[in-house]
């Protein structure tokens, strides 16, 4: 045993030397040291077993230690047994086994390696094989700082620590071969070749940047020193996804051109001259800047061309999705330029010759868009023209229209009144001036007419019961704020020879899966004969108010609302009225009333008829004019024969109210006999 006290391992080469020359003596020697240090090499805690054996020496070495800077790797353990043999004067060679344990991904668990050293040709040469992989690293031995290298069919989660030099990501899976030239210098790691990847996977901690089953080659330099680090990819991309900031890429089998910069310093990100060819989907150039905690600080794109359907598909949902759009189908080209910051955009302009875009179930569409939009936070930009063929809002269909915009002082507008044909009617947008730049307040504020719009196909369109009529009136002012679309003033519909005023109506999520209106409902003097003529309840004839007060519909079905209706004015009333109204209250005729007296009168005289239902969740509070005996008086009688009809069920199920007035207004109702 030798214990060797030294940062050197000069004294171990000398024993080498020595059993070499041994003559093929049989001669054993131990050797312990504290460390050897290279320029990016550390190996601490060395122990070699040293066997004369014919031409060459065995050699058993384990090192409880060993850094790699250039690699990544830190506190590993090595083992290495093998031969180390001189074939030749100046060249040495050794053939071996290695072990490598605690390195970052876990490399080389059980491998082969053969090095040779050629002192004449001044190259150090390591080879490193398992299974079908294999790692080869080449050097000039009086400048070890410097390295070639090539990778074959390498686990790519191997090359974890020679990643981490330069970023703080991590691989997952797939393979990976590649010719690299690998600089050492002062402070940090310059680096550079062509690679190609099968199947890869990676992520980043802050997750704007992820990868998965990604194919593809191409060109990496990296050069990473204190300040920052800059990686420059030039590749063709084949298969897998791709999320690069707000960028999501669902990538093609045929190759896909990729191109940027990136520059990180202190968390944050920028990805310079981004490019991307993929010539039946999608072609862009720009830039994309990310916050230290990952979030988007700025998108420019100087140039995009994209052809739909295989460009939404491929690359457009993330984007999407960042302006609350989901689900989107679309037929079509657009181009165009955006620019965003970290508040919201800040200039987009596109134009289309033909383009045909769907939202989810029908609430959004539009077939035959075409013309352009220019629009700018800070500058002024030409006027523009924007028409369609077909529109459709919330399953409402419209028809062709064309706008003339403009975009002054931040504010997108009409150039002048905007006339929409919509079911037979009209929607007269009287002005528009929208704000896309804004995060809060008015984003959005317009002015509207309605006239002539047939109730029938209205209802239709909303999955309502279809009554008939005309729907007409105006919203002084309609503001877009946040998500939520809100009503000042107030909608009058002239419908059954009466008014319907609508008031403090709001829309949340209006492009959502559940959007929710509220908003109050007057109702006043409304022809009841026109009414219970529509929906088939039984004729009542005379005049009807009252309201809907805290009206709130989620996904367009009632969840709250307070509702009282009231006849005051007196009129008559039919026995399958009488029947029905009898039925929503689950009640019954008082003051005697005989079945073969209802069977004589087919209508009756009534002072008063009056109905409230408070709902919460899914009961329906009930109420009428008044008390009465078991309950509360729904019809109050007038002449003779006098009638009286009174509610004795205080408290409804809704879906059952629901469905006694789906058989009343079907002609369904009960038969008195």
């Amino acid at each position: 045993m030798f214990p060797v006290s030294t940062r050197t391992f000069s004294f171990l080469f000398i024993v080498l030397v020595a059993l070499v020359g041994a003559d093929g003596a049989r001669a054993t020697v131990s050797v312990d040291a504290e460390g050897m240090s290279l320029p990016g090499v550390v190996l601490d805690g060395l122990h070699a077993d040293l066997t004369a054996a014919g031409d060459g020496v065995g050699v058993a070495l384990t090192v409880q230690r060993a850094d790699l800077a250039a690699m990544g790797w830190h506190k590993a353990t090595l083992d290495l047994d093998g031969t180390l043999a001189r074939d030749e004067p100046g060249r040495w060679t050794f053939a071996g086994n290695l072990r490598m344990r605690g390195a970052s991904g876990d490399p080389w668990p059980r491998a082969t390696v053969r090095m040779v050293a050629d002192t004449a040709a001044n190259t150090l040469e390591l080879t490193v094989r398992q299974d079908a992989s294999l790692a080869r690293v080449a050097m000039p031995m009086d400048q070890t700082t410097h390295a070639q290298i090539t990778l074959k069919d390498l686990p790519a989660g191997w090359l974890q620590g020679l990643l981490s030099t330069v970023w703080s990501g991590r691989l997952t899976t797939g393979r990976v071969d590649a010719d690299l030239a690998l600089d050492l210098l002062p402070g940090g790691v310059q680096a550079g070749g062509q690679f190609a990847l099968a199947g890869v996977g990676f992520d980043s901690p802050g997750g704007t940047l992820a990868g998965e089953t990604v194919s593809g080659s191409g060109r990496l330099g990296v050069d990473s020193q204190a300040e920052a680090t800059v990686i420059e990819l030039d590749a063709a991309l084949r298969g897998g996804s791709l999320l690069l900031g707000p960028l999501y890429v669902d990538l093609p089998a045929h190759p896909v051109q990729l191109s940027f910069s990136t520059r990180a310093q202190k968390g944050a990100m920028a990805i310079r001259r981004l490019r991307l060819t993929d010539p039946d989907a999608l072609q862009l150039e720009g830039e994309v800047g990310l916050a230290a905690d990952g979030s988007l600080a700025s998108l420019r794109l100087d140039r995009f061309d994209a052809r739909f359907p295989a460009a939404y598909a491929r690359y457009g949902k993330g984007l999407a999705r960042s302006f609350g759009v989901d689900a989107l189908d679309a037929r079509g080209d657009v181009t165009g330029h955006l620019t965003m910051g970290a508040k919201g955009p800040q200039a987009f302009a596109f134009q289309t010759t033909g383009l045909d875009i769907s939202n989810g179930e029908g609430r959004f569409g539009v077939q035959g868009l075409h013309g352009a939009v220019d629009w700018s936070a800070t500058e002024d930009r030409p006027a523009t023209k924007l028409g369609w063929r077909a529109l459709q809002m919330q399953r409402i269909p419209n028809g062709a229209a064309e706008a003339a915009l403009r975009s002054t002082g931040g504010t997108l507008g009409l150039l002048a009144p905007l006339v929409i044909p919509v079911l037979d009617g009209q929607l007269r947008v009287q002005r528009l001036a929208w704000k896309p730049a804004a995060t809060a307040g008015d984003r959005l504020q317009t002015s509207l007419v309605l006239t002539q719009i047939d109730m029938a196909a209205f209802c239709r369109a909303l999955g309502w019961p279809e009554f008939k009529g005309t729907l007409g009136g105006a919203v002084p002012s309609l503001r877009y704020v946040d998500d939520r679309v809100e009503m000042a003033g107030g909608l009058s519909l002239n419908i059954f020879d009466g008014f319907v005023d609508i008031t403090g109506m709001s829309l949340a999520q209006p492009f959502g899966v559940a959007p929710i209106l509220t908003g109050t409902l007057s109702l006043r003097q409304l022809d009841l004969g026109l009414m219970t003529s529509v929906f088939d309840f039984g004729s009542i004839t005379g005049r009807l108010d009252g309201g809907i007060d805290n009206l709130r519909l989620v996904a367009w079905q009632p969840a709250a609302f307070d509702a009282h209706l009231l006849a005051g004015g007196g009129g008559r009333i039919s026995q399958k009225a009488v029947n029905n109204l009898t039925s929503v209250g689950g009640g019954g005729i008082a003051a005697g009333l005989q079945g073969t007296v209802l069977k004589i009168f087919k209508t009756f005289g009534y002072k008063r008829i009056g109905l409230s239902c408070r709902l919460r969740g899914d009961v329906c509070a009930m109420g009428g004019l008044g008390a009465a005996k078991d309950g509360y008086t729904i019809v109050e009688g007038s002449g003779l024969p006098r009638l009286t009809v009174v509610g004795h069920q205080r408290e409804v199920d809704w879906p059952t109210l629901v469905r006694r007035l789906q058989a009343a207004t079907q002609g369904d109702g009960p038969v008195v006999r």
